[in-house]
């Protein structure tokens, strides 16, 4: 990944999109999905042990590529495991080290791992993140070297990126609560972030991020979008807590596309999937009107995108029933924030795993059969070491030679949530997020 991310990118986007207004009361679609359709699924035993198969590949990623003194895991590595370039095979991705603490609580219940290696390499990243890494009130670098914490690439201190590492970080505390240092140092990083000090001086709306050059970013958390995961952690926060009318402070506008009706921001796929890779949104509705229901918007979402790709088949026949998913990624011409609806000026007919693979948590039915057929169909061009590639293009022959860890993490821990629920039931464990839920009138069922 470049020094330019894909919330900058997004960023950019920030005006308005035509024809998207704020949502009423029915403007949320009730196309007859339901609303906990992943709990509804069963897979069979061939799909269970591919799911199984792409999963242990993916962790394998983490436990490869996370620096064993300081548990930080890199950025993105090559997919064969050949040495990467020397600018990235020392950059680590504070998300990605969220995602890694994860992947180390599942390697352990899966036994992938032993418990005990599990523990140690997670409570090493703990004390680590606690004592020596690089931080300002409690928020991290978004990309650090893997070996000092040090700041890379003049990168900000990220205000999402450090949320999702909480999220590793609460996963953790809960996956392996035995054990006291783990506890202890996870509840410490959570606990000394000053959440109030990324506000700069708005009433309810958090900034992207700070530089120590030039102040904190313009852009701000202002519309839905992954932002959902950043707000709960800070409004459960127990020493340095948001109000709880900071949730209700973002914009909430509305996609229409096929006939589906939804909440987005023309974003790509993955906002609709990482907060839900940590909190359990099923069976739950806001308190107020319109009484959104977060878990039926992401679910119609995917059905929409879904949608969506198909309409782009004529001019890009790669895209079919069971090969489409297009969310930000690299490409032939580097990293983009592209997806739709509506549709991205760069699609160029790539098809990005990550976006079915990190939605099976959510629309198995339409998600599981892509994940199949990309691996049958194109084999080891496109699924090796650590599961699949980052990108690829079905006609023209383009493969990324990378993965990128946020995309390897979204693939494991949505794959995790279908089969077993164990990243729902670990980060929910954690009473701060059940008292946010509570507090923003999400404590009832849907």
């Amino acid at each position: 990944m470049t020094g330019i991310t894909r919330r900058q990118l997004l960023a950019a986007a920030a005006a308005p999109v035509a024809g998207v207004g704020f949502t009423g009361a029915s403007s949320v679609s009730r196309r007859s999905q339901p609303s906990s359709a992943a709990s509804r699924y069963s897979l069979d035993s061939t799909d269970d042990e591919l799911l199984n198969d792409l999963s242990r590949r993916s962790w394998q990623f983490f436990w490869e590529h996370g620096n064993t003194p300081t548990g930080q895991v890199r950025d993105r590595a090559r997919a064969d495991g050949s040495p990467h370039e020397p600018r990235q095979q020392n950059v680590a991705s504070i998300a990605a080290t969220g995602f890694g603490l994860a992947a180390l609580a599942i390697g352990a219940e899966r036994g992938w791992v032993s418990r005990g290696d599990g523990a140690a390499r997670a409570r090493t990243t703990l004390r680590f993140l606690a004592e020596g890494m690089p931080q300002q009130r409690g928020w991290f670098y978004h990309f650090v070297d893997t070996a000092t914490g040090e700041r890379a690439w003049q990168c900000e201190l990220s205000s999402i990126d450090t949320a999702l590492l909480l999220a590793g970080v609460l996963t953790a505390r809960q996956a392996f609560a035995a054990d006291s240092a783990i506890v202890r140092d996870a509840t410490t990083i959570y606990e000394r972030v000053e959440f109030p000090w990324m506000l700069n001086g708005h009433p309810h709306l958090l900034s992207m991020g700070w530089k120590p050059e030039s102040g904190f970013l313009e852009a701000r958390w202002k519309h839905y979008c992954e932002l959902m995961i950043l707000y709960l952690l800070a409004i459960g926060s127990p020493t340095h807590p948001l109000p709880a009318a900071a949730w209700y402070a973002w914009e909430r506008p509305e996609m229409r596309f096929d006939g589906y009706r939804y909440i987005s921001h023309a974003d790509p796929l993955f906002v609709h999937q990482f907060s839900h890779a940590w909190v359990d949104f099923r069976g739950r509705r806001e308190a107020r009107p319109p009484q959104i229901d977060w878990w039926q918007n992401s679910v119609t979402a995917t059905r929409a995108h879904k949608a969506f790709c198909l309409s782009l088949a004529r001019e890009f026949p790669g895209y079919e029933e069971h090969v489409w998913g297009i969310t930000a990624s690299d490409s032939a011409k580097g990293y983009v924030a592209w997806g739709g609806p509506p549709r991205h000026p760069a699609i160029d007919g790539t098809v990005v795993p990550c976006a079915a693979a990190g939605s099976v948590m959510l629309e198995p039915d339409i998600a599981v059969p892509v994940v199949r057929t990309l691996a049958k169909r194109w084999g080891g061009r496109v699924f090796g070491r650590y599961g699949f590639v980052d990108a690829f293009h079905p006609i023209n022959g383009w493969t990324n030679p990378d993965v990128i860890g946020i995309d390897v993490g979204i693939t494991l821990l949505s794959a995790e949530n279908l089969r077993s629920g164990a990243v729902w039931r670990w980060f929910m464990g954690n009473p701060e997020i059940v008292r946010a839920m509570t507090a923003v009138g999400l404590g009832g069922s849907a």
